[in-house]
């Protein structure tokens, strides 16, 4: 599964910039085909999944939503990002609020988990979310933290025999 953080936006849609960096993203960094394309919901995560979708040649594709990647308590996270101060880790945002942390990497893992579960043998899933909630699903699924990603970046989980590892994209 590729995690993606989506490309720099304005509310909750992409800039110019963002759709820009997102085609790029598609000209350079994808690994087609994909089983299944996967959006948190949000207006911005969908239409940088669209972009990818397209660049991957897979048009006719559906484009799911599945609710447990977008955190029901975003400004909460937003609230303790700012406290743990700028390109806070997961890790520092648990200082700041571990019983958030704790929930939240519980409830965004297992969201991960349910994407891996529904893919075929061998099937990889393109997945576009939001940070730092995309490393705490990481955290909740594999046990591994890793950095804050940035606008457009992500990683790679793979799935083997139950064990995940984690891998820059």
């Amino acid at each position: 599964m590729e995690l993606r953080r989506h490309t720099d936006n304005d509310g909750d849609d992409l800039t110019a910039l963002g759709v820009a960096d997102a085609e790029a993203i598609g000209r350079e960094g994808l690994q087609p085909p994909y089983a299944a394309f996967i959006s948190s919901g949000a207006a911005r995560a969908t239409q940088m999944v669209t972009i990818l979708r397209h660049a991957a040649g897979q048009d006719d594709s559906p484009i799911s939503e599945v609710p447990g990647l977008r955190s029901s308590v975003e400004d909460r996270w937003r609230a303790a990002a700012k406290a743990a101060g700028k390109g806070a880790t997961v890790e520092r945002i648990r200082g700041i609020d571990p019983d958030l942390v704790e929930h939240e990497e519980r409830l965004l893992g297992a969201a991960l988990r349910g994407v891996v579960e529904s893919l075929p043998e061998g099937g990889r899933a393109l997945v576009v979310g939001h940070s730092p909630t995309n490393e705490a699903a990481v955290a909740g699924l594999t046990g591994e933290v890793v950095e804050p990603l940035g606008k457009g970046a992500g990683v790679l989980l793979v799935e083997d025999d139950g064990r995940f590892t984690v891998r820059p994209l």
